[in-house]
């Protein structure tokens, strides 16, 4: 349904921008999850006018099962963790599994932080829309994660904006995202690749360049009201 990551984004802005003007929901910060939802948010800030920030977030593998989420923890001052208990139980988990998941995952949030924001300052989201993107949704543990971390931040507004989830979960993440906008929301969804003819896994160094030209860019124009039409 996607040609690439970018495209995907320049079709997300749209209805999104349509869904904060009814809201009046002024004064958005777009929040990337990377890698793959940084080509996605690049194209929503632009559109939507607004400033572009990281949501660091890793997932917690599943023991004997990497790409099942057993949950997720957040970066930040006091770092927030989301645990899928049905599948810790399911897969056999325990929290001093758990725990030494949580301090791998942390050091490596330590490393992509220092890598990809360097010196460059994050945006608090106390009183602003935090709009939360990423390249689509599985699970849905780090976007559950990173919702949570910036609504216990002072958000006024959550919002998750994804080019495809699973219908199933999205009444799931309403417990998390004060506004969801989604463009395909399939019955079944048994991974996000598919819905992209280009889905190829950003590397640390495809990922820093792609920061640091939509910042450039950002920094180069001049600010609006942040007002999203």
């Amino acid at each position: 349904m996607f040609t690439n990551r970018s495209e995907a984004g320049r079709l997300l802005a749209e209805p999104l921008i349509e869904r904060l003007t009814e809201l009046e929901a002024h004064d958005p910060v777009v929040y990337a999850l990377p890698r793959g939802g940084v080509p996605v948010a690049i194209e929503v800030a632009r559109r939507l006018h607004a400033p572009l920030d990281l949501i660091l977030v890793r997932k917690i593998g599943a023991p004997g099962y990497p790409e099942v989420a057993m949950g997720a923890v957040v970066d930040g001052a006091s770092p927030q963790a989301i645990v899928n208990e049905d599948v810790l139980a399911a897969t056999g988990g325990d929290s001093m599994g758990l725990a030494r998941a949580r301090r791998r995952e942390l050091a490596e949030i330590a490393r992509r932080r220092t890598l990809y924001l360097n010196d460059r300052s994050q945006i608090s989201p106390r009183g602003r829309v935090a709009v939360v993107v990423d390249d689509g949704l599985a699970t849905g543990a780090t976007a559950k994660a990173a919702l949570a971390a910036l609504k216990g931040q002072g958000a006024a507004l959550t919002v998750l904006a994804v080019p495809v989830a699973p219908a199933e979960l999205l009444g799931e993440m309403r417990q998390y995202a004060d506004v969801i906008v989604v463009l395909h929301a399939p019955q079944e969804l048994w991974a996000i690749g598919p819905f992209y003819t280009d889905f190829h896994q950003l590397s640390d160094n495809e990922t820093v360049a792609l920061l640091q030209e939509a910042w450039a860019e950002a920094d180069a124009t001049p600010p609006t009201d942040g007002r999203t039409n």
